[in-house]
Order: C-alpha cells, then structure tokens, then sequence
C-alpha cells in the first residue's frame, strides 16, 4: 500500500488515484532563461522516480511536465541579449527561448532522463488561458484593470488552506508588491498589460501576456484533460504562493479539488549556503557532468535523503556516493568473473531470502518514497549477492542481478555494461602482472593505486589485485 505525504493536509495518505487504471500527475517544469543547475535536477530525478515507481506498481502514468517560456525573467534576459546583440526586444525574446529549452533538453539527455508524456509551452497555450480568465471574470472572482486582469483572494474563503496561511495574516507576515490598481494587495495577476516594447498577445483586455500562475492551471487541466488532478508537484518554495494561487484560481473556476495529492520536495544548497551566481557557488548540471561525467553520481547525492528534505550539496558527499557506485560495479565484477565454470542452480530457499530483501526496497519506497531506505536495502542485497558469489551459486546471484536491474531502472541508474578494457588500463594491468612475477611488489603495488585513480570502476576492494587481472589474463590462471 503506497503512502504518500500530502502537503494540502499535512499527512501521510494511502495513495488511491481518482482512476484506478490511471494516475494524472502533473509538475511544475523549468522557467527557460539560462541553464538548468543542480536544484532544478533534483526536481526533474525526484518525480520521475515516483513516476516510474507508480508504474512499477502497476498504474499507467500520464505525466505533464510544463515550459514556462514567457516571464519576467526571460524577458530581462532578452533585454540583455537585445543590448549586447544589437537586435530588437522580440528577436532577443524568441531567441532566449529557443537557446534554453534546447539547452533543458540536452540536460536532461546528460541526466539520463526522459521527457514527460506532454511538455507544454506557455506561449502555445495562449487562446486556452483567455478562455480560462474570462471564466473567472464571469464567476466573479476577477476583474479587468486599465489591461491588467486580477484575481480577487478574498472571493475565495479557502485561499492559503495549502501553505497554512490564514488570508488576514498575510497582508503583515508576506511581502506583496505595490500594485495602484488592484482592489486588495493580495490581489493577483492572471493578465498583464503589456510594457513598451515587451512582447504580447492581443486579448479582450488589450495587449499583454499571461501571468505565471495561469499558466499552471491550465495547462495541467487542458493535457491530463481533468478538472482534478491525481498528483501535482513541485519544490518546497512553490507551495505559497503560486500553487496557492494555481489552486485558488483552478478551484475557483470548476468548483472541484484542484489536485488530490499535493507532493513538494525540498531544495537544494551549496556547503550550508543557498546557490546563487553572486556567491560563486552556482552549479550547472553541464558543470557537475563536466566535472565528474556521471549522472548516477548526482543521483545517488539525491536518493541518500528523502525527497521531502532539504539537501547540502558538497564533494565529500559526491566522494561518498563515487564510493556506493563502486560497490555496485564491483558486485557485478563479481558476477562477470562466475559466468564460466560449474555453477549451482537457485533454490527455493535462496529464493526466499532474495525476495524478502526485495520486500524491503517494496516497503521503503511505498513509505512516502523513502530512498534512503530503499538505496540501503540495495545494499544488503549486495551483501548477500556476494556470499552467493563466493559459493558460486549462480542461480542465486543471477536473481539478484535481475531484481537490481529492475530496481536500477526504478531509480534511473546503470547497470555496469559488459565492456572493452581501455587501453590504457590494459597497459597498466599487464604492467602490474609483470611486476608481481618479478616479485617487485612496491612498484606493482604503485601501479594498483594509479589504476584506482584513474579507473574507479574497474577495481575491486581487494588490496592485491584487479577483477581485471583475474578476467583479462587467463594464461596467467592457467600457470597458476
């Protein structure tokens, strides 16, 4: 039985999809004006792993992911590229777009993760969220400004139920702009006027663009085509105000819950410090894959805590998880250097115990996603894997190899690939044989450790030797 925290109530609740055939879930996606950095990733891994795990469980998963391509922030972005190009704000605009949402896919293709079933933009969306503010207007709960279109807080008694705010202690707790033309400074923006310049779209109220929180409602309701969703998501700093907004909008207008499961996670810092450009401490996924060209090291930091936590990001974590990778890797060494040989074909018994461990990765992601839980029940498998590859129980450690790769797949991460030695480490392993033949072991033992240091994952533990020697040499088994 899945659990699930949901943040709209403050509890854990049995995950019960309005469908049973089908979960709707639907994630707020990146704002496309500059490279996605390693907050932003944690977002995309975190979801796509429930994703994956609801499917493990059986439901068919119909997930939105969505593009905000029209903001404030790209648009001081094309400023900038419109100064220093010497091209017009809109040129600048489309520009802008079109270099970050290619620059988003191709992070997410080094992350090694796929694309939502639907990844809309919100610049394609426009016409649909006319139709859904001036349904609003028509209901009451918004009102026409001089081009501006505002939605009226206090219409809805409920607003701030999700981030537990109570509408009369907002105006002094939350910092709200100064804004002459709406009734109530909780008031805010489905539709905004148009500046000089700016980029727009013609609509009932004039010239201008949606405002952030439109965009949400409708394209998650317009793609799931639903008026509640299963399973909407997001970080921890969305929750208030803009899916309080998204919710009081959507709500609003259909008279039905938004969304069943609200599901936040919490965000990222950089060695105590919150990331910022100003600090130099800004991480880009492109930085992090040029540094240490594995995705699965980034995914391992994020599954060590749960998903609902916030999470320090320093290298002396990232040397920790090289080193759970390294675990994995030497395991299915293990397995690779068993393949031949008499072998022992897998007992009910084993059977048994496998399974039993497999239960426990079961019970911890069915516990709200726990994947620390999770991560440490995949290494107890390795543990017992490797006694059965000691005693070369091969049926049994080839189940325990299947039941990682489907678990691996759960969480995105590779399964070690049967591959060529690197030339360069096939020097050094032969160098290393000719070494200890000459009983020169100082100098062998210098060239274990560069081998350590440059080849990571094609070592063992074992302070003597290399799976590699023991694979690549056979003549060397031979003599022995």
């Amino acid at each position: 039985m899945l659990k699930i925290y949901n943040t709209l109530t403050r509890k854990k609740e049995e995950f019960k999809p309005y469908d049973s055939r089908e979960v709707k879930m639907y994630t707020c996606g990146v704002t496309v004006y500059d490279d996605c950095h390693i907050g932003h990733s944690r977002s995309l891994y975190v979801f796509e792993v429930m994703r994956r795990y609801l499917v493990y469980k059986g439901f068919r998963v119909k997930f939105v992911r969505n593009i905000t391509d029209v903001d404030d922030k790209i648009i001081n972005k094309a400023r900038e590229v419109s100064k220093i190009e010497g091209i017009n704000l809109k040129k600048a605009f489309d520009k802008v777009r079109k270099t970050y949402i290619d620059s988003y896919y191709k992070d997410l293709k080094l992350l090694g993760l796929g694309k939502a079933d639907k990844e809309p933009l919100a610049t394609r969306n426009i016409s649909p969220m006319q139709r859904y503010i001036q349904g609003l207007i028509d209901k009451g709960f918004a009102y026409a400004a001089q081009g501006n279109v505002y939605f009226s807080v206090r219409k809805f008694p409920s607003y701030g139920e999700l981030s537990n705010k109570k509408i009369d202690e907002l105006l002094s707790s939350v910092r709200i702009d100064e804004d002459p033309l709406k009734k109530d400074p909780l008031d805010f923006a489905l539709w905004k006027k148009a500046k000089p310049d700016e980029p727009y779209w013609p609509s009932p109220w004039g010239k201008g663009r949606p405002g952030w929180h439109i965009e949400c409602s409708v394209m998650s309701q317009k793609y799931l085509m639903t008026d509640t969703l299963d399973i909407h998501g997001g970080g921890r700093d969305l929750v208030f105000p803009h899916h309080e907004n998204e919710l009081a909008q959507s709500q609003a207008l259909t008279g039905k819950p938004f969304a069943n499961y609200w599901i936040h996670h919490g965000l990222l810092t950089i060695n105590g410090q919150k990331m910022a450009k100003s600090l130099g401490n800004f991480v880009t996924v492109r930085d992090f894959m040029a540094r240490y060209r594995d995705a699965d090291l980034l995914k391992l930091f994020f599954l060590s805590a749960h998903y609902s936590r916030p999470i320090d990001y320093n290298e002396e974590k990232i040397a920790e998880v090289k080193k759970q990778k390294k675990s994995f890797y030497d395991f299915f060494d293990k397995i690779s250097l068993r393949e031949k040989g008499k072998q022992i074909p897998l007992s009910a018994k084993d059977k048994i115990k496998v399974d039993n461990m497999c239960i426990k990765f079961q019970d911890a992601m069915d516990d709200d996603f726990n994947t620390p839980r999770a991560l440490a029940s995949l290494f107890e498998l390795l543990d017992l894997g490797s006694g059965f590859v000691s005693c070369d129980k091969k049926g049994a450690f080839n189940y325990i190899k299947d039941k990682l790769a489907v678990f691996f797949n759960i969480l995105g991460l590779k399964i070690k690939p049967k591959e060529k030695v690197p030339p360069k480490l096939w020097r050094k392993i032969k160098e290393r044989s000719r070494l200890r033949k000459e009983k020169n072991f100082k100098k062998a033992d210098q060239v274990r450790k560069e081998i350590e240091r440059e080849f990571p994952y094609h070592v063992t533990d074992s302070a003597t030797s290399t799976m590699l020697v023991a694979r690549q040499l056979p003549e060397e088994r031979e003599k022995k």
